[in-house]
């Protein structure tokens, strides 16, 4: 499949949508938009920064001299708590709203300024899977669906480049999760095994599209992935929730998590931008067997550090489309 060279349509069985490959556009010239590679020289402190250690935040709030990671409620929050006074019901289908509830955090990985996730150590980066955990075991007490996203890089709209994640808490399960749930649980219900458990078997068995593995993680380009250097990170076996990974799993996702970053800056010599979440079981009264952990990895970058995919005309008209082939983007990573 690697030589596949004329278009065709490949199916998300996550999304139940399906997406359009063209690797013969690769050979067209680009005269379009070039971005600014991320290559600037950040120093260690920025007085400036709103994240960076003992400086003040815009709402007066003064960070602590911390040393490692912190986390912090979001002065900007997205949600908030006790919002569900704007709900409001009609009979019309076609003007309905609802109130939502939650919180958002901000988790710093280090004091450093001019570091990104991919720069930290295993050990600093398992702290930060610990915070993680840590953060979702306190908020899924009050919240159905926790969100920990980074978004690096000013081209993915990054608003300060001092490295950290977000975690977004809200009392509603949002459109992307509810739609994987829905295919999950469709799929256990006819095969009675977990939908990307078994896609993970088929894929170690295929090879084609495997970038790194250890005994417990694979990363891999999904075989129907949009963005031209898309990877998945998931477990080799069945894990519904972050919180469920003990020491020595953690340690091999920090390994794993480490290698496809340091792949990512490599490619084209830049420091990659990406927006990267964790998928897992919502909070829920009924059984969530169908669900599966994994983390996405989006990262904009096509043909350099310069040239980036646009997701514009046929793909907001019609359906999603990539030019180079999945197979062409995970032969490309796993040999750096």
């Amino acid at each position: 499949m690697k030589q596949i060279s004329q278009p065709h349509r490949r199916y998300n069985p996550l999304k139940e949508e399906w997406i359009l490959v063209s690797p013969q556009r690769t050979k067209r010239p680009w005269n379009g938009s070039v971005e600014k590679p991320q290559n600037i020289a950040l120093p260690c402190y920025d007085k400036s920064c709103f994240l960076c250690p003992k400086n003040k935040r815009v709402n007066g709030d003064k960070n602590p001299d911390y040393k490692n990671s912190y986390v912090f409620q979001n002065d900007f929050q997205a949600v908030e708590p006790h919002s569900n006074s704007y709900s409001f019901s009609s009979e019309n289908k076609l003007f309905q709203m609802h109130g939502v509830e939650g919180e958002c955090r901000v988790l710093c990985y280090t004091p450093s300024h001019n570091k990104t996730l991919g720069n930290l150590t295993t050990e600093e980066i398992l702290e930060i899977i610990s915070k993680w955990q840590s953060e979702t075991n306190t908020l899924s007490k009050k919240y159905s669906w926790i969100q920990i996203f980074e978004n690096k890089g000013a081209v993915m709209g990054c608003s300060n480049p001092h490295p950290h994640s977000q975690i977004w808490a809200t009392s509603t399960v949002p459109s992307e999760v509810e739609k994987e749930s829905k295919t999950q649980k469709e799929y256990f219900e006819k095969n009675s095994n977990p939908m990307l458990v078994d896609y993970v078997k088929e894929e170690l068995d295929d090879k084609e599209r495997i970038i790194l593995e250890n005994d417990d993680w694979v990363v891999l380009t999904p075989y129907w992935a949009l963005w031209p250097f898309e990877t998945m990170v998931l477990p080799k076996r069945h894990i519904k929730q972050l919180n469920e990974l003990d020491e020595n799993t953690k340690n091999l996702l920090s390994e794993i998590l480490k290698k496809i970053l340091v792949k990512y800056d490599a490619l084209f010599e830049t420091s990659f931008p990406y927006s990267m979440g964790w998928h897992f079981a919502p909070n829920a009264k009924t059984r969530q067997d169908h669900w599966q952990l994994h983390a996405h990895f989006y990262p904009p970058l096509l043909r350099s550090a310069s040239v980036k995919k646009f997701v514009v005309g046929y793909e907001l008209l019609g359906e999603a489309q990539r030019d180079i082939t999945p197979e062409m983007a995970a032969d490309r990573l796993r040999w750096l």
